[in-house]
């Protein structure tokens, strides 16, 4: 009866697993074109979808190299690496003390933070520069850093999972202990939430390594550019190398590629553990 039973569980997967497929299929199958455009001339890619590698590729690679890629690839590596940590760091000390802290005003800060994610980012973007501008900060890498890493999301996210991960009665006994409040935090409330902080810092660093608006705006020396602007470059004023600026695309993808790998397991549990507490 039980050897019935796993088999019949097993069949009962059979149609779970082709559908999962599928849709796995149509989700990377974006990429796969992207990889086999960075294959072919540039006057090739508007003839028809290109399923099969082409004999372009050694040609593209020699004009992405052309450029200072390794420098963009430090520039944004910097970037990603400081805004993600300092993302990380901030949203979990302002949603532990919004979870855990009982002050005045705390469910105002904690509307405020929910109302500051309804409105795009973009509209704040002139009053940014200019603040910038009036502190020396432009053509630096430091403007690039500062908009991630007060992260609304970020705080309501480490809030949320807080909530539910931190029980009060064992911070209540570490302050009967004697622990101060940062001890509290690094010994006892980081290991509980360490599942969304590091989902947190790979969302962060994501939107960090994509993001093409804050270094169009604030960056203006070749040797500041990150990946987005730096791939950009390839195109002049009367030619537009599509198939070098797609290799390019996907040769910045690897970090990005590695880093989900690494840690995906830790970015599912985060995410599961977040829709059941929270």
């Amino acid at each position: 009866m039980e050897k019935k039973k796993t088999g019949s569980i097993h069949k009962g997967r059979v149609p779970m697993l082709i559908v999962m497929l599928l849709i796995s299929a149509v989700a990377l199958f974006p990429f796969y074109s992207m990889l086999m455009m960075g294959t072919y001339k540039t006057s090739d890619l508007y003839s028809s979808v290109k399923l099969l590698p082409g004999n372009y590729l050694m040609e593209n690679l020699k004009r992405v190299l052309a450029t200072p890629i390794f420098t963009f690839y430090r520039n944004s590596l910097v970037v990603a690496i400081c805004s993600s940590l300092a993302c990380v760091l901030v949203s979990s000390l302002a949603g532990y003390a919004l979870s855990k802290f009982r002050f005045k005003g705390r469910n105002l800060v904690s509307n405020f933070i929910l109302i500051t994610m309804m409105v795009p980012s973009q509209l704040g973007i002139v009053a940014y520069v200019l603040q910038m501008r009036k502190m020396g900060m432009t053509d630096t890498l430091l403007p690039l850093i500062l908009p991630f890493a007060a992260s609304a999301f970020g705080v309501f996210w480490i809030r949320s999972f807080t909530d539910g991960a931190v029980p009060y009665e064992v911070i209540e006994s570490a302050r009967i202990d004697g622990a101060g409040e940062f001890e509290i935090f690094w010994k006892i409330v980081m290991p509980f939430i360490r599942p969304a902080c590091i989902t947190l810092l790979l969302l962060a660093f994501l939107w960090s390594w994509n993001d093409f608006l804050y270094p169009l705006v604030l960056i203006n020396k070749n040797e500041l550019y990150t990946i987005p602007l730096g791939i950009r470059q390839m195109s002049g004023a009367y030619s537009n190398d599509t198939a070098a600026q797609i290799l390019g695309l996907s040769l910045s993808t690897l970090p990005i590629l590695l880093l989900f790998i690494a840690f995906n397991k830790n970015m599912i549990e985060g995410l599961t553990s977040s829709s059941v507490k929270g």
